[in-house]
């Protein structure tokens, strides 16, 4: 009979070779597996994942939503349908027992964004004196000009520039590709870095063709760029907790302040329903009445 780690393990195959997750997605969705079985360990059950009912697990989620935020309970219960799911599509077995199992409503959580002059201020902290400066303004000019993801910054290529027609290619969630315009003004600070510091480097053998490096050579992670933002906050003195989301989030508001419409805002941040979308977006009631009184046939 096969394990709990047997099932987990062609589990995170799945997710990987056919959702094409990455790789830190697929190890959120076994951390929070691993909590079932450690649970299944402490109170000595023993039972396979064919076999588990409804109760047990009902009683395990009851046993940790204490500890718990609402929205981490809702990810938690999200991740077991997942796998279950998973579980009756390849015929391990014939039932869905967290089918009854309710995840809990939340309410949406409007992100923070940055001004205008606040993203001007961030960029203009930079030390533009070290080879750092001149990558980390280039970085941040495209985070906040074409509202990518972290992951998807620190992943783009040098063969996914096509400046001459205004877009970058960009791999996003599930390795799903989207091209997305690029002003002038982003492409001559990439082109700067690209001609005055990334071609001084000892380049890595497998970076030769990603477009941010660090002075060894080698790509960025995702927690440098963290680090790279929250150091600039510092010195300007932003009293607001930011991360390279942020700049997504400013980046989707913005242009929607401006005139943009929702759906070609949710194509350049890949989005597949637009409802998500919607979360990204900082409305006011003064611009809601700016919208209504150029909009609306019955505005006088």
């Amino acid at each position: 009979m096969k394990s709990w780690v047997n099932y987990i393990n062609d589990y995170k195959s799945y997710l990987k070779i056919e959702r094409g997750l990455s790789a830190n997605s697929v190890t959120n969705y076994a951390f929070d597996l691993q909590k079932l079985t450690d649970y299944l360990t402490d109170n000595k059950i023993e039972i396979s994942p064919i076999y588990i009912t409804e109760e047990i697990l009902q009683q395990f989620i009851y046993s940790v939503a204490a500890n718990l935020s609402p929205r981490s309970r809702a990810r938690l219960i999200s991740g077991l349908k997942s796998f279950f799911n998973f579980l009756v599509f390849e015929d391990y077995r014939k039932d869905m027992p967290m089918e009854l199992i309710e995840v809990p409503k939340l309410g949406r959580k409007l992100p923070d964004t940055l001004s205008t002059s606040e993203i001007d201020s961030l960029i203009g902290a930079i030390d533009l004196g070290t080879n750092e400066g001149e990558r980390n303004r280039a970085m941040l000019e495209t985070l906040y000009s074409c509202g990518l993801r972290v992951s998807e910054l620190v992943s783009l290529k040098l063969s996914d520039l096509f400046f001459d027609e205004g877009f970058i290619k960009i791999t996003g969630k599930g390795n799903k590709q989207r091209f997305v315009p690029i002003g002038g003004f982003t492409q001559k600070y990439i082109n700067f870095y690209i001609t005055t510091v990334r071609r001084t480097l000892n380049i890595n053998k497998g970076h030769e063709d990603t477009l941010f490096l660090n002075r060894w050579g080698r790509g960025l992670t995702r927690a440098m760029v963290f680090t790279i933002i929250k150091q600039l906050a510092v010195k300007i003195s932003l009293n607001k907790t930011i991360s390279p989301h942020t700049f997504r989030h400013s980046f989707a508001t913005h242009l929607l302040e401006n005139g943009a419409d929702l759906r070609s805002i949710q194509l350049m941040l890949g989005h597949e329903s637009i409802t998500t979308t919607e979360i990204y977006m900082h409305l006011d009631r003064k611009f809601l009445n700016e919208v209504l009184n150029a909009y609306h046939p019955r505005k006088n």
